[in-house]
């Protein structure tokens, strides 16, 4: 066997190697650009979700102040009418 002959084998054999290498690697990349992207929509997800946690409890908050200031009222008008003599 001569040295053209084991270049040719060479060619032969390594081109459809490298092809499969590149199909292999490019299948990897895209495998994890896919999980990459999936990560990136689970973060984004968390964080708006932490938001509107964040904001609800502020209306809850709001919402309780507001319910005791109208207690207190209540409590207010009915000694009122108690001390003027009426029943609640």
């Amino acid at each position: 066997m001569d040295a053209a002959m084991v270049t040719a084998i060479a060619a032969l054999v390594g081109g459809p190697v490298a092809g499969a290498a590149a199909v292999y690697g490019s299948r990897a990349a895209g495998r994890t650009q896919r999980e990459g992207g999936v990560i990136g929509g689970y973060n984004s997800l968390t964080d708006q979700l932490q938001e509107e946690r964040k904001e609800l409890r502020a209306e809850l908050g709001a919402l309780r102040l507001e319910l005791a200031t109208e207690r207190a009222e209540t409590a207010r008008l009915k000694l009122l009418v108690q001390s003027l003599g009426g029943q609640p």
